[in-house]
C-alpha cells in the first residue's frame, strides 16, 4: 500500500495505491511519480492523462464510489467520485470501458467541487 496526495487546483486528496489487484499497474504509477496533468471529466469521474503504458490488469466494469483506476484504453489515472453517464446508480459505477482498480481516495466528495482545465497532480504522501 502507498499512501499518495492527488491535488486538484488548490486543494489536496488524500488517498491510498494498493497492489490488491493491479500490481504491475500500481508499480508503474508509483514510479512515474510525481505526476501532473490536466483534468478532464466524464460524469462524476476526473480523468487524466499520465505516463504509463499498461494492458488490462484484472480491470473491472464496474467500480465503487472512491476507486481510483487505470484506464488502459486512454492510459489515464480516473478517479470515481459518483455516477458516470453510463451508470445507474452511485452504488454500481461504470466507467467507459474497464479499469485496471488501484486504490481508493478517503473523501470522494469533495472532487465535486473540481472540473475540467484544473491542474491535477498526483505525488507521494509525506
Amino acid at each position: 500500500m502507498t499512501e499518495i496526495i492527488i491535488s486538484v487546483g488548490d486543494e489536496d486528496f488524500s488517498a491510498r495505491l494498493t497492489d490488491d489487484g493491479s500490481p504491475e499497474t500500481v508499480r508503474k504509477i508509483v514510479e512515474a511519480l510525481p505526476i501532473e496533468s490536466v483534468a478532464r471529466t466524464w460524469g462524476d469521474e476526473i480523468y487524466f492523462d499520465i505516463p504509463v503504458e499498461q494492458a488490462e490488469e484484472n480491470a473491472q466494469a464496474t467500480v465503487s464510489k472512491g476507486a481510483l483506476g487505470y484506464w488502459p484504453a486512454g492510459s489515464c489515472f480516473c478517479i470515481f467520485f459518483g455516477r458516470t453517464p453510463m451508470s445507474s446508480s452511485e452504488d454500481e459505477i461504470v466507467p467507459a470501458s474497464p479499469v485496471n482498480v488501484i486504490g481508493a481516495v478517503a473523501n470522494p466528495d469533495g472532487f465535486k467541487a473540481h472540473g475540467p482545465g484544473e491542474t491535477v497532480s498526483i505525488r507521494l504522501a509525506e
